[in-house]
């Protein structure tokens, strides 16, 4: 653990990034060629790669790190005081070309006061300094920030290719694995490229990756209940998730299942099982308690 896999294999060049969109590259190159960007709103899932792309960006581009000011939007950017620091940082001439303000998690951000104010820096500093915000959820920004900036939405890796860039670093840290035990941490983390590559270091002892739910391993809870599901053990999965499942982690179980469809059986029983699926998540938006309507849902799909 010296040194986290995640930051090992994070790519700082254009061509280690791993594109869905070729469209995107293309506009990349471009901006890397004229030496200069818009100001960019990167959206996307958790583990998927916004942080990585800006940061190839400002590398590719040239941006000096003293020209770098990093925040993290959900604790800076929830004080209307940390405007102050950002126009300082604005209004001093850049050493190269400009300045970028980098905001990662910038959903975080207070809508009331910070907001508003970066709306206007945007404007009032666009000869010498450029913004890149980077957000999960895309509608808590305002609308005024998604008009000066351009949109970016960064789509979810395809499964296989995910899976062959998780093995092939396990291959070049000679860690010995088999590709069920593999399919599980996959299935437990897609799209989520970070927490999965974290999950397989975590868990791979002695140059081996360790199933989990054995004394070995080390995961969270959605890794080892990916392995009872595989192995037919429903109730036992819910016991886990029910006990383990913060409340607004819950909502997102129903999409799991939903993905991984085809631990239910043959085509009949899945068809079935996407009606129990559904109206379990009808009912979550209306019950009290989400977890017994998690339990009851769970148990239909144990009965298949």
């Amino acid at each position: 653990m010296k040194e986290l896999w995640v930051d090992k294999y994070r790519p700082s060049k254009l061509e280690g990034y791993i594109f869905q969109d070729p469209h995107l590259k293309t506009q990349i190159e471009g901006w890397i060629k004229e030496g200069g960007f818009p100001h960019l709103l990167f959206k996307g899932g958790a583990g998927t790669g916004k942080t990585t792309l800006a940061r190839i960006i400002m590398n590719e581009v040239g941006v000096q790190d003293s020209d770098i000011l990093n925040v993290n939007g959900s604790k800076e950017g929830r004080k209307i005081e940390w405007v102050d620091k950002l126009i300082m940082f604005c209004s001093t001439m850049p050493f190269g070309d400009f300045k970028v303000v980098f905001i990662d998690e910038a959903d975080y951000m207070n809508a009331q006061s910070v907001q508003p104010a970066l709306r206007n820096l945007m404007e009032e500093y666009s000869h010498s300094v450029r913004f890149i915000l980077t957000c999960n959820y895309p509608n808590k920004i305002l609308p005024a920030i998604h008009s000066r900036c351009q949109s970016i939405q960064i789509e979810k890796s395809d499964i296989t290719e995910f899976t062959e860039k998780v093995a092939t670093i396990l291959i070049n840290e000679e860690v010995q694995f088999d590709l069920d035990t593999l399919d599980t941490y996959v299935k437990a983390t897609y799209p989520d490229l970070r927490k999965c590559i974290n999950n397989l270091q975590l868990n791979s002892v002695n140059s081996e990756l360790h199933v989990p739910g054995t004394a070995e391993s080390s995961s969270d809870y959605k890794v080892e209940m990916v392995e009872l599901f595989k192995r037919g053990k429903i109730n036992e999965a819910r016991k886990l998730i029910c006990g383990q499942a913060l409340p607004d982690e819950m909502e997102e179980i129903y999409r799991w299942l939903y993905d991984n469809i085809e631990l239910f059986g043959h085509e009949e029983q899945q068809n079935k099982a996407i009606l129990i699926i559904k109206q379990g998540l009808v009912d979550h938006a209306l019950v009290i308690d989400p977890e017994i309507n998690l339990a009851a849902t769970l148990i239909r799909l144990a009965h298949l």
